[in-house]
């Protein structure tokens, strides 16, 4: 395993950043339907020394949403993504699937005057209506499920690993979507056994496994260990939360309620080959990007990058490798 980066363009500026910081991989968003874009991008990337390894692709609404006929159009779309992405060298896509989406309250904030991304479920507008109304538990399965059985062989064909995030943040419900990854592990469980393919797992956010559960740092390892186990992680959001469920903040990775020391050992102890990315950031008024280039060319990735790192070449000294 390696440290990583997501969210980062290809300029010289940026992957310069990501060298002198020991970060050699990375994904980004780039649009899937450009196969000369995907293609130029991997080689500016490999140019100075770093690895395009993944991209993000959206999941249009008619396919979240079960619009038909659109939903088998959009598909199709996705298909041909697929297929230029495996073309021009990539590993794998990560994509979002959910109705509601990203959703945060108020920020918080913690040392040295950082701003941290904060989730109050009691502060949040729940009531608010969404235009996907309401949809249960078997329905987004079910809705996951027609997605994965049409695009799956594609990926399979072109050795295209395909990694699901998690819904941020997992809820019984919020705004009519119940979240199919809560309970967190019955969740992810149900959803990595939709489709049986190699090529069908996870983009795995620690956070957000973290902010589903009551006590992270006792629940979270062995949910990490159960997937990681069965090679079903792809790429690795090694965030951490202070909190949990319904109520938490997203603080440095060295001061929250989850032991991150040892989930690198497991990811470590279970042959995770993939990255490990610090995914958010805490902000400051004073760790400003430069205009015109990625708002991650910051202090504040910076000091993700060196705890990883440090954190890999300490399970590596620790213990070797055992294949699980």
């Amino acid at each position: 395993m390696y440290v990583g980066c997501q969210g980062i363009g290809t300029s010289r500026h940026e992957l310069q950043f990501l060298v002198r910081h020991g970060v050699t991989h990375m994904d980004t968003s780039i649009d899937p339907d450009d196969f000369d874009l995907l293609r130029k991008s991997r080689e500016e990337a490999a140019a100075e020394g770093v690895e395009l390894a993944m991209i993000h692709i959206p999941i249009p609404e008619s396919i979240t949403l079960a619009e038909d006929p659109q939903r088998d159009k959009d598909l199709d779309a996705i298909c041909g993504w697929i297929e230029n992405a495996g073309k021009a060298g990539l590993r794998g896509l990560n994509y979002n699937f959910s109705v509601v989406g990203y959703q945060r309250t108020a920020a918080r904030y913690g040392r040295g005057g950082s701003q941290f991304s904060s989730w109050e479920f009691s502060k949040y507008d729940n009531d608010k209506p969404h235009k996907g109304g309401q949809v249960d538990r078997d329905e987004i399965f079910a809705r996951a499920a027609y997605f994965l059985e049409r695009v799956m062989p594609v990926a399979e064909e072109y050795k295209v690993q395909l990694a699901s995030h998690l819904p941020d943040p997992p809820a019984p419900e919020l705004r009519g979507e119940v979240r199919w990854n809560f309970p967190v592990y019955e969740g992810l469980k149900r959803f990595s056994e939709l489709v049986d393919s190699p090529y069908h797992g996870f983009n795995f956010c620690c956070g957000v496994a973290a902010e589903g559960l009551e006590d992270p740092g006792k629940e979270l390892p062995p949910i990490v260990e159960y997937f990681s186990q069965r090679k079903k992680i792809f790429n690795v959001h090694f965030r951490n939360i202070r909190g949990g469920l319904n109520d938490f903040v997203e603080v440095w990775p060295d001061e929250g309620d989850v032991d991150m020391h040892e989930l690198a050992q497991i990811f470590h102890r279970t042959d995770y080959p993939y990255m490990l990315m610090p995914d958010h950031a805490p902000l400051h008024p004073d760790d400003m990007a430069p205009e015109g280039v990625s708002g991650r060319v910051r202090q504040g990735w910076a000091f993700q990058f060196g705890y990883i790192k440090a954190l890999i070449q300490a399970v590596k000294k620790e213990a070797p490798k055992s294949s699980s």
